[in-house]
């Protein structure tokens, strides 16, 4: 990491984001924990595993260190791109010049269009050069492009297919609850994650999420191995994004944040990363989608980006994510869109139970001390009040669901973010709470 000292007004560093009153915050927040951890009735701290880029590049025009980066990792490049994306957000020119500037042939080897699908990934997968020495993949895009990636460049080096239908098999064995749920076990290729957009954190996690609107699911091809080698982010990337992409992704990145802090599998380091980011990120969304060339508030919510990915894949999820893969399925919501919608719904049903919990967030955010329950009330309020501002849907009905679809999405919300979730639903008891923000 670069000297605080090395930090210029023309280029917004990651240093930059701590100020001295933020760092003071964080400061106080760490006592805190290590208040909390003195207390326990635990002496010994528990064994954990933890899981993220080893590389990460932050900053205003980091976009131009590409190659730099993935010079270290291989000879050539794979490129996996969004749509208009790629060339809107200004990567484009910056990131081949870089490779350039390398001495790295790159290839768009796939585009994605949405979230990925079986049949799409197959069909790249099929499609892919034969010699794959020495190669790189370079994910330039939002979540669903950089999952696009993630999954592409293990297949790679996991399947040998000589066509799409067996490319399709293949990927369909290897996702969770799905064909023979094999694992990944030969190394990726090496991925290097560049966002443009702000929310879904997935250049920092280990998943991919892959839809299949054939047979109606969206599951995860899941592996350690799937980390990226560098995520370099660069906030400016984030500037061409709509209003709504804008507010889709932040509220996504909202949600997984306080999800991680709330979870049944939820741990200090995680949290003490949470508690960082999720004030900073609270108050940017607001300025971004006021004034959307607010380059500080932009940083912040690439970085809470950023960080709500290392949250969630080091701890978890719960309700608003589980719902939002099937709600997906079913009426083809923009995943963002989902959680955002699904959040206040999440937060009340979890509001008891994660009391403590939510206080803590609450207290991030300024105000008058109060008791923890009001604490946890005036936090779910802020947030319900958040969506609105962002102009999210309240309704189910108003994505889309019809009343006699209840019960499918109930039945098809399951897996590992429900299981995170600190209150455990039935199904029938879940289906009634959806029932009610019909």
């Amino acid at each position: 990491m670069r000297a605080a000292g090395a930090v210029t007004d023309s280029r917004f560093c990651h240093e930059r984001l701590l100020d001295d009153t933020t760092q003071a915050a964080f400061f106080r927040m760490s006592e805190e924990f290590a208040m909390t951890a003195a207390e326990s009735d635990s002496a010994v701290l528990p064994s954990y595993d933890l899981t993220m880029p080893p590389l990460v590049r932050f900053g205003t025009g980091r976009v131009t260190e590409v190659g730099e980066v993935a010079a270290t990792l291989g000879r050539r490049i794979w490129l996996v791109t969004g749509g208009s994306s790629y060339v809107a957000s200004g990567a484009k020119s910056g990131l081949e010049s870089s490779l350039t500037a390398a001495g790295l042939p790159a290839v768009v080897v796939a585009q994605s269009a949405g979230e990925p699908t079986v049949s799409q990934l197959a069909t790249a997968l099929a499609g892919l050069p034969p010699e794959r020495a020495d190669v790189v993949v370079v994910a330039v895009g939002g979540g669903a492009t950089i999952d696009f990636a993630k999954a592409l460049a293990a297949l790679a080096t996991n399947v040998s297919v000589a066509s799409t239908a067996e490319a399709e098999a293949a990927v369909i064995d290897r996702l969770e609850g799905v064909g023979r749920s094999l694992p990944i076990t030969q190394p990726p290729l090496p991925v290097i994650a560049v966002p443009t957009t702000a929310g879904t954190g997935a250049e920092a996690t280990r998943n991919a999420v892959i839809s299949c609107p054939d047979r109606r699911f969206k599951k995860s091809l899941r592996s350690p191995l799937m980390v990226p080698r560098a995520a370099i982010i660069d906030p400016a990337l984030t500037r061409s994004c709509s209003r709504a992409t804008t507010a889709a992704a932040g509220l996504d990145c909202l949600t997984q944040l306080i999800e991680a802090f709330i979870c049944r599998k939820r741990w200090s380091l995680p949290q003490a990363l949470v508690l960082e980011a999720f004030p900073r990120a609270f108050a940017a969304l607001p300025k971004v989608l006021a004034v959307p060339d607010d380059e500080p508030a932009r940083a912040a919510l690439a970085h809470a980006a950023f960080i709500s990915g290392v949250a969630l894949g080091n701890s978890g999820l719960g309700l608003a994510h589980g719902v939002a893969a099937a709600l997906g399925v079913e009426c083809g919501t923009p995943h963002g869109l989902a959680c955002a919608l699904l959040l206040p719904v999440a937060l009340r049903i979890n509001q008891h139970e994660s009391q403590a919990e939510l206080a803590r967030l609450d207290a991030t955010l300024g105000g008058p001390p109060v008791p923890a329950d009001e604490a946890a009330s005036r936090f779910v309020g802020r947030l319900e009040a958040l969506c609105l501002q962002a102009g999210v849907p309240t309704r189910l009905s108003e994505v889309g669901l019809r009343a006699d679809r209840l019960d499918w999405l109930a039945e098809n919300s399951g897996g590992n973010s429900m299981r995170g979730n600190p209150v455990q639903l039935s199904t029938p008891a879940l289906r009634d709470l959806l029932a009610t923000v019909l």
